[in-house]
């Protein structure tokens, strides 16, 4: 009886380990399971990331956006000069993205879920990704933001802004506009420029009877020229634009012009005939300044649009950089 007791007992003894030992497998396989079906992205964690870097850099760009206009002045010799302006922008963007994208990706990685048994390896690569997504996600809304919120908050003041200087991004590109804008304004349009030109043609020299003549013996227009002056303008200068192309007017049409010179100014026609060349010649030359100047003008901004278009790539670059590196920061303490 004494030997079947204990038989028994040990029966059951080995029953209870057993049970045991299968508690401790289910927990480990349920576990196992659980860390398998577990994502690798903590999208929560990405999303705060992403909310606090498009916030910071709001905030950030608004700020240089109001030390950029007081630094500026419309008044000659006061404020800083385009290319200072243009160095400070691109350090300020730079310090944004830096900031902006760095506390942002460290959030992503501090508040990400802990991975256990994962190699070392993989968790800094999956921090690293968090802070990249946290970049991308925060580029997207805050050029969303920039296009469409901000232009309504700061309309007045971004017109206000392309008046004195130029667009924001841009600084750089608003300053060329600005530039191509004063020298459209400052140099005459063509046909004003033509038209002074062709009234040169006509002009009397004056003399003492003209000079103590109280009214013009010949009836006027507003512009000084006569009736019959204004019935040959538009002749001559027909013949003036169909010349343009070429380096000297031909001889018949000089000649022509001439006859009506001297018809209208009483020159002798070869005093007509040189005023006609002349003028010409001058016309040509001043259309000529004014291509110019407008060519060069847009090789500048061309330039400008170029180098600025380079440098926000870069600042780009500088922002994924900083917020996948501190994400990995933000990662290892959430895991020590």
């Amino acid at each position: 009886m004494a030997s079947l007791g204990n038989n028994y007992s040990n029966d059951v003894l080995h029953k209870d380990a057993a049970n045991v030992d299968l508690a401790h497998e289910y927990s480990a396989n349920s576990n196992n399971l659980h860390h398998c079906h577990h994502s690798a992205v903590s999208w929560g964690a990405v999303l705060a990331g992403t909310t606090a870097a498009a916030a910071l850099s709001l905030i950030l760009i608004i700020l240089g956006f109001g030390l950029g206009m007081s630094s500026i002045s419309v008044w000659s010799g006061q404020g800083i000069s385009t290319e200072t302006l243009g160095i400070t922008t691109i350090l300020w963007l730079a310090f944004t993205q830096i900031i902006a994208y760095g506390m942002g990706g460290y959030l992503a990685g501090r508040l990400r879920t802990k991975w256990v048994s994962v190699h070392s390896d993989e968790v800094y690569f999956r921090d690293t990704a968090h802070g990249f997504l946290t970049w991308a996600l925060a580029s997207l809304l805050c050029a969303t933001l920039l296009t469409s919120v901000i232009g309504s908050i700061v309309g007045g003041s971004a017109k206000a802004g392309a008046t004195i200087i130029g667009g924001t991004s841009s600084a750089l590109i608003t300053g060329a506009s600005a530039n191509m804008d004063v020298v459209s304004k400052s140099m005459p349009s063509s046909d004003n420029l033509t038209n002074y030109m062709i009234g040169t043609l006509f002009r009397k020299e004056p003399t003492s009877e003209s000079a103590t003549a109280i009214e013009p013996s010949a009836e006027t227009n507003v512009n000084g020229a006569t009736s019959q002056q204004t019935n040959q303008v538009p002749d001559v200068m027909s013949i003036f634009m169909n010349s343009m192309g070429d380096a000297t007017l031909p001889q018949s049409d000089v000649k022509y012009v001439g006859r009506v010179v001297s018809q209208n100014t009483g020159l002798s026609q070869q005093d007509a005939e040189k005023r006609v060349e002349q003028t010409f010649a001058s016309l040509q030359e001043k259309k000529a300044s004014a291509i110019t100047l407008a060519k060069t003008t847009a090789e500048k901004a061309r330039k400008v649009a170029a180098n600025t278009s380079l440098w926000f790539f870069v600042m780009l670059l500088v922002g994924a950089f900083s917020a996948s590196l501190a994400a990995t920061w933000g990662g290892k303490s959430r895991d020590y």
